[in-house]
């Protein structure tokens, strides 16, 4: 059985677990969660959006202390624990002030015949999410905020590291007056969520995780004819390519790879400098990123907290020593203290080695040196995953040609700070498939119905 814990990764210390879900009830919850789809279904969109508006304000009135909970859960630093939930805050808004405009009835505009022909978004059902635990509340807000405005319901199984802010997730839907089981927490193992995705009940599933979690996912959903959607991870690259502001481009690449203490999944991982670029860069890479200092991440002033688990931290460390065995050079780092690991940079990394395709979630920077454009986008693209991926250049036609080479998702020309709740998430490749987020999250689980009437 699953054990649901909150276990500060600072002390190590246990501070309170919460029960797992019994088979019984989960096979209640799924029935409750159904039957909620005939009220909240058939709300009007502007009910739901009043719903959705009054979720954003309490998000937005409790950020301070929902931040708190998410740094003792998983160790976020307090400034970004505080900045995680005011940006799921604008998630919820965003899909309330967009409601209208993404269910409005769609006309075809026909070719022959006679009478009208609309697209109408009606609910799909049940929505299964599976939530990782590095984003605990921006990731149930991508997932749950579009379902709930399309009027579909939705069963939540947190990471079992999370499920002190799954609780406060779940009161604040009901503080909103969401109905009941339209919204429903599942403190559920791996096992029981198999039989949760295998229910007719059931009509789609969203996981945020593992390529291994996503694999097995996506096979039992498959067969039982469930759409999915997959986010997997990634390792993304960061095209440095040229610049007229050295000081600023790594400033850029440092946030790229350090955000959430590095356990992003769209963090820039493996940084590929022009050749002309690659000596200042590596220096001043080198400067910058050491300045970030392991702390204690309930402080302000803390950027770098400590990794989820002593375990996290301890396979982070094994593939920083397998690279060094297999040729890399650590120019910076590589040290672990319980659950804190310092910023490590890599240089050397073979290409034929098995740290090489892996994606490393932490604080740990590889640095590549690219003798040309074509080999940048080369080393970009030699890789299994296809989540997002940074370009910096000056040439505003070089920026053009290249991103529209990269074999991503997502791609982010000279910005880090792209993201927003309109913007769609998702990947290609290894890295899933589906998106979040944007009107493209609204799509991913809807009926879209054709009603077609003659003359």
């Amino acid at each position: 059985m699953t054990t649901y814990a909150v276990t500060d990764p600072t002390t190590g210390q246990v501070i309170k677990q919460y029960p797992a879900i019994t088979d019984e009830d989960l096979t209640a919850s799924i029935g409750r969660a159904e039957s909620a789809l005939t009220e909240w279904g058939s709300r009007t969109v502007a009910e739901r959006v009043t719903l959705l508006q009054n979720v954003a304000s309490i998000y937005e009135e409790r950020a301070e202390e929902l931040g708190a909970i998410i740094s003792r859960e998983m160790g976020k630093p307090k400034t970004s624990a505080i900045g995680e939930a005011a940006f799921s805050a604008s998630i919820y808004r965003y899909y309330a002030d967009s409601a209208e405009e993404f269910l409005a009835d769609e006309p075809i505009q026909l070719r022959g015949g006679t009478g009208s022909a609309v697209i109408r978004r009606t609910p799909l059902g049940v929505v299964l999410g599976i939530m990782p635990w590095n984003y605990p509340y921006f990731m149930a807000a991508r997932c749950a905020a579009p379902n709930l405005m399309i009027g579909n319901t939705v069963l939540l199984k947190p990471a079992p590291q999370c499920p002190e802010s799954a609780a406060a997730i779940a009161a604040i839907f009901d503080e909103a007056g969401l109905p009941a089981n339209a919204y429903t927490t599942i403190l559920a193992s791996n096992e029981q969520i198999e039989s949760v995705i295998a229910d007719p009940r059931v009509r789609g599933v969203s996981l945020t995780g593992s390529g291994r979690a996503g694999s097995a996912v996506a096979k039992i959903a498959g067969e039982h004819l469930k759409k999915v959607v997959l986010e997997l991870g990634g390792s993304d690259p960061f095209l440095a390519l040229s610049t007229n502001d050295m000081d600023a481009l790594v400033k850029s690449a440092v946030a790229a790879r350090m955000y959430n203490s590095g356990q992003a999944c769209n963090a820039a991982k493996r940084f590929i400098v022009a050749d002309h670029l690659y000596d200042e860069f590596l220096e001043k890479f080198v400067s910058q990123i050491s300045a970030f200092e392991p702390g204690d991440p309930s402080s302000p002033d803390t950027k770098l907290g400590p990794l989820v688990s002593v375990e996290a931290a301890e396979r982070l460390e094994a593939q920083v020593n397998r690279a060094v065995e297999e040729g890399a050079t650590v120019v910076l780092g590589g040290q672990r203290n319980g659950a804190f690991f310092s910023p490590t940079v890599l240089t050397d990394v073979r290409r034929d080695g098995s740290a090489y395709s892996e994606e490393f979630f932490g604080p740990v920077a590889q640095v590549f040196r690219a003798r040309t454009e074509a080999e940048a986008i080369e080393l970009a693209n030699d890789t299994d995953f296809g989540l997002g991926s940074f370009v910096f250049t000056d040439d505003a036609a070089q920026a053009e040609r290249v991103a529209d080479q990269i074999a991503a998702g997502m791609v982010y020309v000279n910005t880090v700070d792209g993201e927003g709740p309109e913007v769609p998430f998702g990947g290609v490749k290894n890295s899933g498939y589906g998106r979040e987020l944007g009107r493209l999250g609204a799509e991913e689980f809807v009926n879209m119905k054709l009603i077609r009437t003659g003359a």
